[in-house]
């Protein structure tokens, strides 16, 4: 489309990238089953359930005594609650003894609770009066500083959806329930052809004028890190004939198509016309109002994306995480599309009041939400011990140490996993 002057009219980054994504019939992709060790960055294609409670017994969380709460109740430094000792309780085995009205058993974080023990008071709580009896100088509510049976994952508990990106705190959860084997979705192949008769390979010495291969390594990179496998298929002169024959090479065996150093002046022509005489629809795009990256080709053959990049460096990184990285995101099989994948913070606004202690750098577990146009963090909240909160949340945010906490709204840096 041309302006009243007769110079072509670019469309928005927003328009460009709406067309590309309206006009691909995305296809589920192909599912293959992993062991866990080799499942990291991958997308789940089954929603995954627990097979059995996490934990599968009462466990402290803290070093102490396990107890009746009951006994401890009113407990003060001047007027301590006194309680024998009936045993200690050893890690990894189970307590053969229940706790009668009055007694204590000593226990370490992540050791199982006896019968008649709600509850465990920290050692710092605790006065060691002799061998067999303790005082208690602080009391405990039912169920502090304890973990109950399934409060981390209850049996047939949808754990992980369809469509998220396997994080390391996730195949670690997946272990602790004993879960090894993974249905996960193959990584979409994206064909990267660099072209220009002014490009060498970078390990071949230059002569002036010539440039060495840049963009397809850095390509290749961003590729990975979006969760695509890249293949370069080498670098090509540009002519009309050699890049239609690798570009219908790359068709048959490629998930996306990326043509670098073919969008700008003398070449653009050519390679939008290579896209649109390999299929329908062919160019959806040619032109972007967007510094750099303005000559950018957008386009599809079947449902194969193909793009045509400018062959700036700065400019292929800025025209991957505008268009590129949300289509392969698609093709990648993931759901949640809102949380970037290559960048490591971003900023959101905190969605309620966090509390923290002066003295104390405290980092909070959040989750990314899209509220009207804007990301939100959203704190999970839960004990330290308890290890799905690391699968609900997508970041951390770091209230620091003389900072007394962080008000609704407030705009915070995420941190993200």
């Amino acid at each position: 489309m041309r302006d009243m002057l007769g110079r072509e009219e670019l469309i928005t980054v927003e328009k460009a990238l709406e067309l590309i994504l309206k006009h691909i019939p995305f296809k589920t992709p192909a599912e293959i089953n992993l062991t866990i060790g080799d499942s990291y960055g991958m997308i789940i294609s089954r929603d995954i359930f627990s097979p059995e409670d996490l934990p599968v017994f009462d466990r402290s969380t803290v070093d102490g005594f396990a107890v009746n709460s009951a006994d401890t109740f009113g407990a003060t430094e001047s007027f301590p609650s006194y309680l024998s000792i009936k045993d200690e309780i050893l890690m990894g085995e189970e307590p053969e003894f229940e706790l009668k009205k009055g007694e204590a058993a000593k226990i370490a974080t992540g050791g199982m609770l006896p019968e008649g023990a709600d509850a465990v008071v920290m050692l710092e709580h605790t006065q060691q009066v002799d061998e067999r009896m303790i005082e208690v100088v602080k009391p405990v509510a039912p169920g502090e500083n304890v973990i109950k049976a399934g409060e981390d994952a209850k049996k047939d508990e949808c754990i992980l959806k369809r469509g998220r990106r396997l994080r390391p705190q996730d195949i670690g959860v997946l272990a602790g329930l004993g879960i090894t084997d993974i249905w996960v979705y193959e990584k979409p192949r994206v064909s990267i052809i660099s072209s220009g008769d002014e490009i060498v390979p970078a390990d071949k010495p230059i002569r002036p004028g010539q440039v060495r291969d840049i963009n397809s390594y850095n390509l290749s990179g961003l590729i990975l890190n979006a969760g695509g496998i890249p293949v370069r298929r080498g670098i090509f002169s540009d002519k009309y004939e050699i890049i239609r024959d690798v570009v219908e090479e790359s068709l048959r065996d490629s998930d996306m198509v990326v043509i670098t150093g073919g969008s700008s002046v003398g070449t653009k022509d050519m390679t939008a016309r290579v896209i649109n005489d390999m299929g329908k629809p062919g160019v959806l795009f040619h032109g972007v109002s967007l510094k750099p990256g303005k000559p950018m080709i957008g386009g599809a053959v079947g449902n194969v994306p193909v793009f045509g990049l400018p062959g700036h460096p700065v400019a292929i990184t800025v025209c991957f995480e505008l268009f590129i990285e949300p289509v392969l995101k698609r093709l990648t099989g993931a759901v949640n599309t809102a949380i970037p994948v290559t960048r490591g913070t971003v900023k959101a606004r905190i969605s309620r009041n966090i509390s923290s202690s002066s003295g104390r750098e405290e980092h909070v577990s959040v989750a990314i939400e899209e509220r009207g146009g804007e990301l939100w963090a959203v704190p999970i909240l839960g004990k330290s011990g308890l290890i799905t909160t690391l699968i609900k949340a997508d970041g951390m945010v770091v209230i620091p140490l003389r900072k007394l906490g962080i008000e609704a709204g407030e705009v915070v840096e995420v941190r993200l996993f």
